[in-house]
Protein backbone atom coordinates (compact mmCIF):
# COMPACT_ATOMS: atom_id res chain seq x y z
CA UNK A 1 0.00 0.00 0.00
CA UNK A 2 1.12 3.61 -0.56
CA UNK A 3 -0.21 4.93 2.74
CA UNK A 4 -3.41 6.28 1.17
CA UNK A 5 -6.67 4.43 0.47
CA UNK A 6 -8.51 6.12 -2.37
CA UNK A 7 -11.99 4.67 -1.66
CA UNK A 8 -12.22 2.57 1.49
CA UNK A 9 -14.61 -0.38 1.52
CA UNK A 10 -12.71 -2.59 3.98
CA UNK A 11 -15.68 -3.13 6.29
CA UNK A 12 -19.43 -3.53 5.65
CA UNK A 13 -19.95 0.22 6.17
CA UNK A 14 -18.77 0.65 2.55
CA UNK A 15 -17.93 4.31 3.20
CA UNK A 16 -16.03 4.70 -0.05
CA UNK A 17 -14.01 7.60 1.37
CA UNK A 18 -10.39 8.59 0.83
CA UNK A 19 -8.18 7.78 3.81
CA UNK A 20 -4.91 9.67 4.02
CA UNK A 21 -2.00 8.02 5.89
CA UNK A 22 -2.97 9.57 9.26
CA UNK A 23 -6.53 10.83 8.86
CA UNK A 24 -9.78 9.74 7.32
CA UNK A 25 -13.43 10.75 7.10
CA UNK A 26 -15.05 7.32 7.14
CA UNK A 27 -17.08 5.73 9.94
CA UNK A 28 -13.92 4.70 11.82
CA UNK A 29 -12.42 8.19 11.40
CA UNK A 30 -8.95 6.66 11.11
CA UNK A 31 -6.18 7.08 8.57
CA UNK A 32 -4.85 4.26 6.42
CA UNK A 33 -1.74 3.54 8.49
CA UNK A 34 -2.30 1.33 11.54
CA UNK A 35 -2.65 2.99 14.92
CA UNK A 36 -1.69 0.71 17.82
CA UNK A 37 -2.58 1.31 21.48
CA UNK A 38 -0.82 -1.66 23.08
CA UNK A 39 1.37 -4.59 22.11
CA UNK A 40 2.10 -7.03 24.90
CA UNK A 41 1.79 -10.61 26.11
CA UNK A 42 -1.75 -11.18 27.30
CA UNK A 43 -2.92 -13.96 29.64
CA UNK A 44 -6.68 -13.45 29.57
CA UNK A 45 -7.66 -15.10 26.30
CA UNK A 46 -8.96 -18.67 25.95
CA UNK A 47 -6.49 -21.28 27.29
CA UNK A 48 -5.66 -22.57 23.81
CA UNK A 49 -4.78 -19.00 22.75
CA UNK A 50 -3.00 -17.64 25.86
CA UNK A 51 -1.26 -20.82 26.92
CA UNK A 52 1.49 -20.48 29.51
CA UNK A 53 3.54 -17.67 27.95
CA UNK A 54 0.70 -15.46 26.76
CA UNK A 55 -0.79 -14.33 23.48
CA UNK A 56 1.08 -11.59 21.62
CA UNK A 57 -1.81 -9.13 21.47
CA UNK A 58 -1.71 -6.03 19.29
CA UNK A 59 -4.61 -3.70 20.14
CA UNK A 60 -5.57 -1.36 17.29
CA UNK A 61 -7.16 2.04 17.91
CA UNK A 62 -10.56 2.69 16.33
CA UNK A 63 -13.29 0.29 15.23
CA UNK A 64 -15.85 -0.27 12.49
CA UNK A 65 -18.51 -0.96 15.13
CA UNK A 66 -19.87 1.37 17.79
CA UNK A 67 -20.86 -0.95 20.63
CA UNK A 68 -22.39 1.09 23.42
CA UNK A 69 -20.97 -1.31 26.05
CA UNK A 70 -17.42 -1.66 24.68
CA UNK A 71 -14.89 -2.36 27.43
CA UNK A 72 -12.15 -0.90 25.21
CA UNK A 73 -14.15 2.29 24.64
CA UNK A 74 -11.12 4.49 25.36
CA UNK A 75 -9.43 3.27 22.19
CA UNK A 76 -12.28 1.94 20.05
CA UNK A 77 -14.59 4.96 20.22
CA UNK A 78 -12.83 7.81 22.02
CA UNK A 79 -9.45 6.98 20.41
CA UNK A 80 -7.48 8.42 23.32
CA UNK A 81 -4.35 6.29 22.88
CA UNK A 82 -2.50 5.13 19.80
CA UNK A 83 0.75 5.35 17.85
CA UNK A 84 0.87 5.43 14.06
CA UNK A 85 3.06 2.69 12.58
CA UNK A 86 4.15 1.80 9.07
CA UNK A 87 3.58 -1.80 7.95
CA UNK A 88 7.31 -2.43 8.43
CA UNK A 89 7.17 -1.06 11.99
CA UNK A 90 4.10 -3.20 12.68
CA UNK A 91 5.99 -6.25 11.44
CA UNK A 92 8.81 -5.40 13.87
CA UNK A 93 6.25 -5.29 16.70
CA UNK A 94 5.22 -8.83 15.76
CA UNK A 95 8.82 -10.02 15.89
CA UNK A 96 9.44 -8.43 19.30
CA UNK A 97 6.39 -10.20 20.75
CA UNK A 98 7.60 -13.50 19.31
CA UNK A 99 11.04 -12.90 20.87
CA UNK A 100 9.25 -12.43 24.22
CA UNK A 101 7.74 -15.90 23.89
CA UNK A 102 4.29 -15.17 22.43
CA UNK A 103 2.39 -18.31 21.44
CA UNK A 104 0.80 -16.37 18.59
CA UNK A 105 0.29 -12.89 17.16
CA UNK A 106 -3.19 -11.76 18.16
CA UNK A 107 -4.56 -8.86 16.10
CA UNK A 108 -7.34 -7.18 18.11
CA UNK A 109 -9.88 -5.15 16.06
CA UNK A 110 -7.70 -4.91 12.93
CA UNK A 111 -10.32 -4.68 10.18
CA UNK A 112 -10.09 -0.96 9.40
CA UNK A 113 -6.32 -1.41 8.92
CA UNK A 114 -6.58 -4.67 6.98
CA UNK A 115 -4.51 -3.49 4.01
CA UNK A 116 -1.56 -2.44 6.17
CA UNK A 117 -1.90 -5.56 8.31
CA UNK A 118 -1.83 -7.75 5.19
CA UNK A 119 1.31 -5.96 4.02
CA UNK A 120 3.00 -6.47 7.40
CA UNK A 121 2.09 -10.16 7.46
CA UNK A 122 3.28 -10.65 3.88
CA UNK A 123 6.84 -9.55 4.67
CA UNK A 124 7.71 -13.02 5.95
CA UNK A 125 5.93 -16.08 7.29
CA UNK A 126 5.81 -15.78 11.07
CA UNK A 127 6.89 -18.83 13.11
CA UNK A 128 3.71 -18.66 15.24
CA UNK A 129 0.01 -18.61 14.28
CA UNK A 130 -1.68 -15.32 13.39
CA UNK A 131 -5.00 -14.71 15.19
CA UNK A 132 -7.58 -12.35 13.69
CA UNK A 133 -9.55 -11.20 16.74
CA UNK A 134 -12.55 -9.18 15.56
CA UNK A 135 -16.12 -8.13 16.23
CA UNK A 136 -17.53 -10.36 13.50
CA UNK A 137 -18.75 -7.43 11.39
CA UNK A 138 -16.59 -8.15 8.38
CA UNK A 139 -16.59 -7.79 4.60
CA UNK A 140 -16.28 -11.00 2.61
CA UNK A 141 -13.95 -9.26 0.16
CA UNK A 142 -11.58 -8.22 2.95
CA UNK A 143 -11.59 -11.70 4.44
CA UNK A 144 -10.78 -13.24 1.07
CA UNK A 145 -7.86 -10.81 0.74
CA UNK A 146 -6.53 -12.15 4.05
CA UNK A 147 -6.79 -15.82 3.08
CA UNK A 148 -3.47 -17.56 3.65
CA UNK A 149 -2.24 -14.82 6.02
CA UNK A 150 -4.48 -15.68 8.98
CA UNK A 151 -4.26 -19.03 10.78
CA UNK A 152 -6.93 -18.55 13.44
CA UNK A 153 -10.09 -16.48 13.27
CA UNK A 154 -11.49 -15.41 16.65
CA UNK A 155 -14.68 -13.46 15.83
CA UNK A 156 -17.53 -12.36 18.03
CA UNK A 157 -21.06 -13.28 17.14
CA UNK A 158 -22.74 -10.67 19.30
CA UNK A 159 -26.32 -10.93 18.12
CA UNK A 160 -28.64 -13.23 16.21
CA UNK A 161 -30.75 -10.19 15.39
CA UNK A 162 -30.10 -7.22 13.13
CA UNK A 163 -32.36 -5.14 15.39
CA UNK A 164 -30.04 -5.70 18.37
CA UNK A 165 -27.06 -4.95 16.15
CA UNK A 166 -28.61 -1.59 15.30
CA UNK A 167 -29.49 -0.76 18.92
CA UNK A 168 -26.25 -1.71 20.62
CA UNK A 169 -23.60 -1.52 17.87
CA UNK A 170 -24.93 0.96 15.33
CA UNK A 171 -24.93 -1.81 12.71
CA UNK A 172 -28.44 -2.56 11.36
CA UNK A 173 -27.08 -5.42 9.24
CA UNK A 174 -24.86 -6.96 11.94
CA UNK A 175 -26.19 -10.52 12.01
CA UNK A 176 -26.58 -10.68 8.23
CA UNK A 177 -22.96 -9.65 7.73
CA UNK A 178 -21.43 -11.48 10.70
CA UNK A 179 -23.07 -14.82 9.95
CA UNK A 180 -21.81 -14.70 6.36
CA UNK A 181 -18.34 -13.63 7.50
CA UNK A 182 -18.01 -16.39 10.08
CA UNK A 183 -18.91 -19.03 7.50
CA UNK A 184 -16.19 -17.61 5.25
CA UNK A 185 -13.68 -17.73 8.11
CA UNK A 186 -14.56 -21.35 8.76
CA UNK A 187 -14.17 -22.16 5.06
CA UNK A 188 -10.67 -20.70 5.07
CA UNK A 189 -9.38 -22.44 8.18
CA UNK A 190 -11.40 -25.60 8.58
CA UNK A 191 -12.09 -27.00 12.10
CA UNK A 192 -9.74 -26.25 14.97
CA UNK A 193 -6.36 -27.97 15.07
CA UNK A 194 -4.16 -28.06 18.18
CA UNK A 195 -0.54 -28.97 18.90
CA UNK A 196 0.61 -31.50 21.49
CA UNK A 197 0.38 -28.83 24.22
CA UNK A 198 -3.25 -28.01 23.39
CA UNK A 199 -2.42 -24.70 21.70
CA UNK A 200 -4.62 -23.81 18.76
CA UNK A 201 -2.64 -23.73 15.53
CA UNK A 202 -5.42 -23.26 13.00
CA UNK A 203 -9.17 -22.94 12.91
CA UNK A 204 -12.08 -20.67 13.79
CA UNK A 205 -13.41 -20.17 17.30
CA UNK A 206 -16.53 -18.04 17.79
CA UNK A 207 -17.01 -15.90 20.88
CA UNK A 208 -20.31 -14.78 22.34
CA UNK A 209 -20.75 -12.36 25.24
CA UNK A 210 -23.92 -12.83 27.30
CA UNK A 211 -25.68 -9.47 27.66
CA UNK A 212 -28.03 -8.78 30.60
CA UNK A 213 -31.67 -9.00 29.65
CA UNK A 214 -30.82 -10.75 26.39
CA UNK A 215 -30.71 -14.48 27.14
CA UNK A 216 -33.00 -15.23 24.19
CA UNK A 217 -30.44 -13.62 21.91
CA UNK A 218 -27.62 -15.67 23.42
CA UNK A 219 -29.54 -18.91 22.98
CA UNK A 220 -30.39 -17.97 19.39
CA UNK A 221 -26.67 -17.37 18.71
CA UNK A 222 -25.80 -20.79 20.13
CA UNK A 223 -28.54 -22.44 18.09
CA UNK A 224 -27.21 -20.81 14.90
CA UNK A 225 -23.72 -22.08 15.69
CA UNK A 226 -25.09 -25.56 16.37
CA UNK A 227 -26.97 -25.59 13.07
CA UNK A 228 -24.15 -24.15 10.95
CA UNK A 229 -20.80 -24.89 12.63
CA UNK A 230 -21.38 -27.80 15.04
CA UNK A 231 -17.73 -28.95 14.92
CA UNK A 232 -16.23 -25.54 15.68
CA UNK A 233 -15.35 -24.42 19.24
CA UNK A 234 -17.39 -21.74 20.98
CA UNK A 235 -16.22 -19.40 23.72
CA UNK A 236 -19.20 -18.36 25.86
CA UNK A 237 -18.26 -15.29 27.88
CA UNK A 238 -19.85 -14.02 31.10
CA UNK A 239 -17.46 -11.10 31.63
CA UNK A 240 -19.95 -8.35 30.78
CA UNK A 241 -19.61 -5.27 32.93
CA UNK A 242 -21.20 -1.93 31.94
CA UNK A 243 -18.67 0.23 30.09
CA UNK A 244 -18.76 2.94 27.47
CA UNK A 245 -22.29 4.30 27.06
CA UNK A 246 -24.05 1.37 28.72
CA UNK A 247 -25.53 3.68 31.37
CA UNK A 248 -27.74 5.15 28.63
CA UNK A 249 -29.39 1.74 28.13
CA UNK A 250 -31.01 0.71 31.45
CA UNK A 251 -31.59 -2.91 30.40
CA UNK A 252 -27.84 -3.55 30.03
CA UNK A 253 -26.55 -1.24 32.77
CA UNK A 254 -25.72 -4.14 35.10
CA UNK A 255 -23.86 -7.44 35.13
CA UNK A 256 -25.70 -10.65 34.26
CA UNK A 257 -27.54 -12.53 37.00
CA UNK A 258 -26.87 -16.09 38.07
CA UNK A 259 -30.20 -17.13 36.55
CA UNK A 260 -29.31 -15.55 33.20
CA UNK A 261 -25.92 -17.23 33.23
CA UNK A 262 -27.33 -20.64 34.04
CA UNK A 263 -30.04 -20.36 31.39
CA UNK A 264 -27.50 -19.75 28.62
CA UNK A 265 -25.03 -22.25 30.05
CA UNK A 266 -27.69 -24.94 30.03
CA UNK A 267 -28.43 -24.18 26.37
CA UNK A 268 -24.72 -24.59 25.57
CA UNK A 269 -24.72 -28.01 27.22
CA UNK A 270 -28.02 -29.02 25.61
CA UNK A 271 -26.66 -28.20 22.16
CA UNK A 272 -23.47 -30.13 22.95
CA UNK A 273 -21.18 -27.40 21.63
CA UNK A 274 -17.46 -27.76 22.28
CA UNK A 275 -15.26 -24.94 23.58
CA UNK A 276 -15.00 -22.77 26.67
CA UNK A 277 -17.37 -21.49 29.33
CA UNK A 278 -16.31 -18.44 31.30
CA UNK A 279 -17.43 -17.98 34.92
CA UNK A 280 -19.32 -14.94 36.21
CA UNK A 281 -16.32 -14.04 38.37
CA UNK A 282 -14.66 -12.62 35.25
CA UNK A 283 -17.10 -9.68 35.23
CA UNK A 284 -14.57 -7.21 36.62
CA UNK A 285 -13.04 -4.11 35.08
CA UNK A 286 -9.70 -5.24 36.51
CA UNK A 287 -9.41 -7.63 33.55
CA UNK A 288 -9.52 -4.78 31.02
CA UNK A 289 -5.93 -4.19 29.82
CA UNK A 290 -4.36 -0.76 30.27
CA UNK A 291 -3.70 1.22 27.11
CA UNK A 292 -0.49 3.20 27.40
CA UNK A 293 1.49 2.41 24.23
CA UNK A 294 3.09 -0.56 25.97
CA UNK A 295 5.42 -2.46 23.67
CA UNK A 296 5.67 0.39 21.15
Amino acid sequence: MTGTIEACNLCPRQCGVRREPEQGEGFCRMGALPVVARAALHQWEEPSISGVRGSGTVFFTGCSLQCVFCQNDSISTRREVGKVLTPKELHQVFLRLIDQGAHNINLVTPTHFALAVAEALSMEKLPVPVVYNCGGYESLETLRMLEGLVDIYLPDLKYASDALGKRYSGAPDYFTRASQAILEMARQTGPARYDEEGMMQRGTMVRHLILPGNTRNSIAVLEWLHDNLPEYPVSLMAQYVPCGRASEFPEINRTITRREYEKVRDALFRLDLDGYLQGRSAAKKAFIPPFSLEGL
